[in-house]
C-alpha cells in the first residue's frame, strides 16, 4: 500500500522498488511525455510540467537505479514517541534482531496552580526516563553492529529523536540516518516490522501545480496496479 504526505510544493510518495517502472509509465500516461535526468537523484519532468524526484543508490540509468534500489540492504531502525520506542535491524523487509518498550508518560498538563506544576515536573521526569531508555537500547542494539549497516531509519517524533540525537554515545547512528523520518503509530514489534518494509520503499517527491485536493494525491501513487 502506497503512503502520501505532504511536503513542500507537492507530496510525497512510498512506492516498492519493484514497482517503480510501473509507476513511471502510470506517471507519463497523466502527465505527458517525460525527460528524465538520472544522477544522485532521478528527475522525471513531464510534458505538463510535473516533476517526480526520488534519490538513487548508484546507477546511470533507471533501469540500474531500480535493480540497485530492489537490492536487499541491512539498515537499522530507530521509533521514538514519547514514552515507548521500538529499535531494531532488519534486512530487506525481514526484522532479524528487535527491541522493544514502553514507559508511563502522562497527559498534557492539568490547568490549576501548584497541582499543575507538579504534574508536570513529574511528566518530565517520566519522559527523561523514557528517553533515556531509549538511547540506551539504541546504543545497546546498533552501535555494535554498526559497521554492518547500510544505513539507518528513523521514525516517530522529531523532538524526542532530536533528544537522541544530542546523546553521543549514538554519534554514529545518527551518522547515518536518511533525511526522511517515518510517521509511526507508538513504536511496537508490528510496527517495527512495518517500518522495515517502508524503508524498503523509494519515497518520490511529486510537483504538479495542476493536481489540487487528496483526490490528485491519491491518483498519483499508483494504487491499484
Amino acid at each position: 500500500m502506497s503512503r502520501v504526505r505532504p511536503v513542500p510544493g507537492g507530496r510525497a510518495v512510498e512506492v516498492e522498488p519493484e514497482r517503480l517502472h510501473g509507476w513511471i509509465a502510470r506517471f507519463a500516461e497523466r502527465h505527458g511525455p517525460v525527460e528524465t535526468l538520472v544522477d544522485a537523484n532521478v528527475v522525471i519532468t513531464a510534458a505538463d510540467g510535473a516533476t517526480a524526484t526520488f534519490v538513487t543508490r548508484g546507477g546511470t540509468t533507471v533501469e540500474e537505479v531500480v535493480e540497485r534500489l530492489t537490492e536487499p540492504r541491512r539498515i537499522g531502525l530507530v521509533l521514538v514517541r514519547l514514552g515507548g520506542h521500538s529499535v531494531g535491524v532488519a534486512f530487506g523487509d525481514r526484522v532479524e534482531v528487535s527491541t522493544t518498550d514502553r514507559k508511563q508518560v502522562h497527559g498534557r498538563i492539568r490547568a490549576g496552580g501548584w497541582s499543575q506544576q507538579r504534574f508536570a515536573r513529574r511528566r518530565e521526569g517520566q519522559a527523561r526516563v523514557a528517553l533515556q531508555a531509549a538511547a540506551d537500547d539504541v546504543a545497546r542494539v546498533l552501535v555494535p553492529r554498526l559497521a554492518e549497516l547500510e544505513s539507518v531509519v528513523l521514525g516517530g517524533d522529531r523532538q524526542a529523536l532530536d533528544v537522541l540525537r544530542n546523546d553521543r554515545r549514538l554519534t554514529g547512528v545518527f551518522s547515518q540516518a536518511e533525511d526522511r523520518v517515518l510517521d509511526v503509530p507508538e513504536p511496537r514489534r508490528a510496527v517495527l516490522d512495518e517500518a522495515a518494509h517502508r524503508a524498503r520503499c523509494v519515497e518520490i517527491v511529486i510537483q504538479d501545480t495542476r493536481a489540487t485536493g487528496p483526490e490528485a494525491g491519491r491518483m498519483d501513487t499508483g494504487e491499484g496496479a
